[in-house]
């Protein structure tokens, strides 16, 4: 509840009412099928002056934007929380957060954590990196892939930030010594978020990583969206349709892989088949797919897991990451026997994750009868369609508004590389052929490198030339 906004949160998104105050009048926001006695109660509170209708769903929309906008920045909490805390008391017994837009009065550490989780979603950051160093902290968003310093808190809230974090995540908040791994469901708007804390001790104390996956955002992903097109997406939309087979996609840590997945699976019909995944950890829900989280606490494998699976009849099999002999064997012998097996791996470049099966044991052999393509990806930044400069020869460059946080960037975009296991490709794995060959002949067969479709983003004006060159280091 704010001047401008004087209803609470919770009423406004409860009735779909709006009140908005411009400092001279009032003007009440409200749908056609809202109460008539909420209505009546507002009305009778405050003197409105105008009563406009919009639609259900923009007004809560609007909503959400308008108290998400009186939040301030993290920066401005931070520095207010500061001036403001008693640090000798100590906080028991906090009440769990239901939706941070309604936490405006709590207590100043939660005020001071609601405000850097609401602001890094209303950034779009990946990751809250919460540090400690020997005279303060420091506070970084990860947005669009790099990091950028947000705030640095007073050392003297550190303990209490990582406190409370502790208790929201349901962490053991007396044990200082020891990395713990724990989870925060939350809502920041009516948007349903869900973040992954990591703590870890360091010299100055505990630092804490918080991964943000917003839940959201799962039914948004489609292959064209994240920006394949042309030869690639056609090939690799052909390469989900077959019945069996193994399909990788590669790339460093951070680089989409599973998005990527998540996407080839929303073309497959989940109605007719029966699609399940083994994820660390399940990501983003997906409707109509049987999705499988590892734990490593109870000893449930990637390998345990897919034993079970291949006795629930699957149709199609997804597996988070092939990271050992055995999880590799499993994948390469259900895609023998009747089943398409999707899988992450991590290798620089498509063609040598053939060297990287064949490394961890898999026989030539049986890897050149079940490969149906590798999938090579990396992300690079978009320019900021506000403030991107072109220069004499046609080229586009980041210059930095406050659109996009000075840094010439907005959003992010991927670059492929697809080799498709075609007869010849096949031949040379069977003969264990070298990384270098395999690279020759998938280009004279068709395939692009990832350099060569980030050429046609920079052609575009969709990103820069020296972001292709940081991101493909060719």
């Amino acid at each position: 509840m704010s001047v401008r906004h004087p209803l609470p949160y919770a009423y406004a998104r409860a009735n779909c009412l709006l009140l908005e105050h411009d400092g001279q009048r009032l003007t009440l926001w409200a749908s056609q099928g809202v109460s008539p006695a909420a209505l009546s109660e507002v009305l009778r509170k405050h003197a409105v002056h105008t009563i406009e209708q919009d639609a259900p769903d923009v007004l809560m929309q609007r909503i959400a934007t308008a108290y998400s906008a009186g939040e301030g920045s993290a920066a401005a909490v931070v520095g207010e929380v500061e001036s403001a805390v008693d640090l000798s008391r100590m906080m028991q017994d906090l009440p769990a957060v239901e939706d941070l837009l309604e936490a405006s009065n709590d207590a100043p550490i939660i005020r001071m954590l609601n405000a850097l989780l609401t602001q890094a979603a209303k950034d779009g950051a990946s990751d809250i990196h919460i540090e400690p160093y020997e005279r303060n902290s420091v506070v970084r968003f990860r947005v669009d892939g790099t990091l950028r310093e947000v705030v640095q808190p007073n050392k003297a809230l550190h303990a209490a930030l990582i406190s409370r974090l502790k208790i929201m995540a349901e962490l053991d908040i007396s044990e200082k010594r020891m990395p713990q791994d724990g989870r925060i469901s939350l809502r920041i708007g009516g948007r349903a978020v869900d973040v992954r804390v990591s703590t870890l001790p360091s010299a100055h104390g505990e630092r804490a990583v918080l991964r943000i996956l917003d839940k959201g955002d799962a039914n948004k992903f489609t292959l064209e969206s994240l920006g394949m097109s042309g030869d690639s997406l056609a090939q690799f939309k052909r390469l989900l349709r077959q019945p069996h087979g193994i399909v990788l996609v590669t790339g460093p840590t951070g680089s989409g892989k599973t998005t990527t997945l998540y996407a080839g699976l929303a073309t497959v019909d989940a109605a007719t088949t029966n699609v399940l995944t083994v994820e660390d950890p399940v990501e983003y829900e997906l409707p109509g797919i049987g999705q499988t989280q590892v734990n490593h606490k109870i000893d449930l494998t990637f390998a345990k897991s897919l034993r079970a699976i291949l006795r629930q009849d699957p149709d199609v099999i997804m597996i988070g990451e092939i990271r050992d002999l055995e999880t590799a064997q499993i994948a390469v012998q259900a895609s023998l026997t009747g089943h398409l097996v999707l899988a992450t791996l991590h290798t620089n470049d498509a063609p040598s994750a053939v060297a990287r099966l064949t490394d961890m044991g898999i026989e030539p052999f049986l890897l050149s009868s079940s490969l149906l393509g590798v999938l090579a990806q990396r992300l690079v930044r978009k320019l900021c369609v506000h403030c991107k400069r072109e220069d004499d020869q046609g080229r586009w460059h980041p210059v930095g508004c406050s659109e996009c946080g000075m840094s010439g960037y907005k959003g992010r975009t991927g670059v492929y590389e697809l080799m498709v296991a075609d007869d010849e490709v096949r031949a040379l794995i069977h003969a264990q052929a070298s990384e270098a060959k395999l690279f020759e002949v998938a280009q004279l067969n068709g395939m692009k490198t990832m350099r060569d479709d980030g050429d046609r983003l920079v052609a575009q004006g969709v990103t820069s030339l020296e972001e292709v060159l940081r991101v493909t280091r060719e």
